[in-house]
Order: C-alpha cells, then sequence, then structure tokens
C-alpha cells in the first residue's frame, strides 16, 4: 500500500519539475559561509584551503544523511532525495556526495532534470521541501 501524502519518486513522477538553479546556489553559497565560520574555529580557511572544504563533505554527509537537508537547502527550501525512492539518501551517498561537489566539475554537468553528475553518481536529485 503507498502513502497517499507522500510525494511521488521524481524518476517516476512525469509532471516532476526540479528548483531553480538560483535556489540550488543560494544553498550553497548559504552552506559555504557556514563551513567557513566553523573551519574557522579549527584552522585558518585563508592558509588552510582544505579545512572548508572538508567541512563542507561532513555538513553534507551528516545533513543529507539524516534529514535530507543542508542549513542552506533549509533556507533556501529545496531537499535532496533518492531518485528512484524519493527517500533520504543516507550517511554514505550524502559524504560522496559532498566529496564530488567539492570536485566542482560534476555540479556543471547537468541532465534535463538539473542532475549534476554528482547527482547522477549517488542517485540523487534536488526537489522543492514540502510546504508546512
Amino acid at each position: 500500500m503507498t502513502n497517499p501524502q507522500a510525494p511521488a519518486a521524481p524518476a517516476t513522477d512525469p509532471t516532476f519539475t526540479p528548483p531553480s538553479l538560483g535556489r540550488r546556489f543560494g544553498a550553497l553559497i548559504i552552506d559555504w559561509v557556514l563551513c567557513l565560520l566553523v573551519a574557522n574555529i579549527f584552522a585558518d580557511p585563508v592558509r588552510d584551503g582544505w579545512a572548508p572544504v572538508l567541512v563542507l563533505i561532513l555538513l553534507y554527509g551528516f545533513f543529507l544523511g539524516l534529514f535530507a537537508q543542508t542549513p542552506g537547502m533549509y533556507i533556501t527550501k529545496v531537499r535532496c532525495v533518492n531518485w528512484h525512492h524519493g527517500g533520504r539518501i543516507g550517511l554514505l551517498r550524502g559524504l560522496a556526495r559532498g566529496l564530488l561537489l567539492a570536485l566542482v566539475v560534476p555540479a556543471l554537468i547537468m541532465d534535463e532534470h538539473r542532475r549534476g553528475l554528482h547527482d547522477r553518481l549517488t542517485d540523487a536529485v534536488i526537489v522543492d521541501a514540502p510546504r508546512r
């Protein structure tokens, strides 16, 4: 039996429309500023460029794996879910997505659903957050 209140999986929803690139980019900027602030606690982000990148990877792994949203995604009202079933992607895929996003290039190669290479490799997609 399916849950009538659960959204359809993006892969099987013919009406699926991805959120704008502006909202995705806004979420990334918010998350990046947060990572710079956190990295500043244990390293100098200007001198130690690896520190905010490490924080970004861990932030994505933790928040996407457990909540399907990073703080930036929460503010811009988008979520990162599994392409095939619409649920959370889990900790390992969240970490992998963060690592691939840190490489930058995969994010620039998108398909018609605005899924970057980092999304396709981790079986993820960015969707609008449900209205409460």
